[in-house]
C-alpha cells in the first residue's frame, strides 16, 4: 500500500488505508471515534459509487449529500457518539435530516457497496436484473487502476464498518 501519508494514493487505496486507520482506532479499546475522521474516510468512498455507473447515480448523490451533512457536523461534535446523544436528548434520531439519520444513511451507503464488492469477488457471480448494469470485475479494477487482491481488502474493512454499531 501507500506511504505514511501518502498523497499520490489510487482511490481504492485511498479508502483502504482510512478504513484500516479506523479498524486500528477501533481495536485498540474503548474509545469513541472521531467524526471527521469517520466522515473523511466516508468521503473518499463516493468515488467507488461513480465507478458503478449510471444505474447508482441516485446511490452516490444521496450518500456524498450524507457525508458532506457529517462533515460539517463535525465542526459542532467532536465524535459519532456525541452526534448520538445530542439526537437522542432532542428526540431527533429519526426525523429526516437528522445527522444520527444520516449516519445511519452512510452505513447503508458502504453496506450497499460491501455487498456489491461481493459479488464482484464471488466466483458465481449472482444473476439478477441489477447486476446487468454493473461493470464487471476486470472494469472496475480497470477504472480503479488497483488490483483485485485490494477490493478483497476494501470488502474486508469497509464489512467491518456496515456491522459497526455506535453504543447508545
Amino acid at each position: 500500500m501507500g506511504e505514511e501519508g501518502s498523497t499520490d494514493l489510487k482511490p481504492l487505496s485511498a479508502v483502504v488505508e482510512a478504513f484500516e486507520e479506523l479498524a486500528r482506532i477501533i481495536e485498540s479499546g474503548p474509545k469513541d471515534l472521531r467524526l471527521a475522521q469517520f466522515s473523511d474516510a466516508c468521503s473518499l468512498v463516493s468515488v467507488l459509487f461513480g465507478c458503478l455507473g449510471i444505474a447508482f447515480k441516485f446511490a452516490e448523490l444521496e450518500y456524498v449529500a450524507k457525508v458532506h451533512d457529517l462533515l460539517e457536523a463535525s465542526k459542532t461534535y467532536n465524535t459519532l457518539e456525541n452526534v448520538l446523544d445530542h439526537d437522542i436528548d432532542n428526540d431527533t434520531v429519526r426525523k429526516p435530516g437528522s445527522h444520527s439519520r444520516n449516519l445511519r444513511r452512510v452505513r447503508q451507503g458502504l453496506d450497499l457497496l460491501r455487498t456489491l464488492f461481493e459479488q464482484f469477488l464471488s466466483p458465481k457471480k449472482a444473476v439478477s436484473v441489477g447486476m446487468y448494469a454493473l461493470p464487471t470485475r476486470e472494469q472496475l479494477i480497470l477504472k480503479l487502476s488497483e488490483t483485485g487482491e485490494l477490493l478483497i481488502s476494501f470488502k474486508k474493512n469497509i464489512f467491518q464498518f456496515t456491522h459497526f454499531r455506535v453504543a447508545t
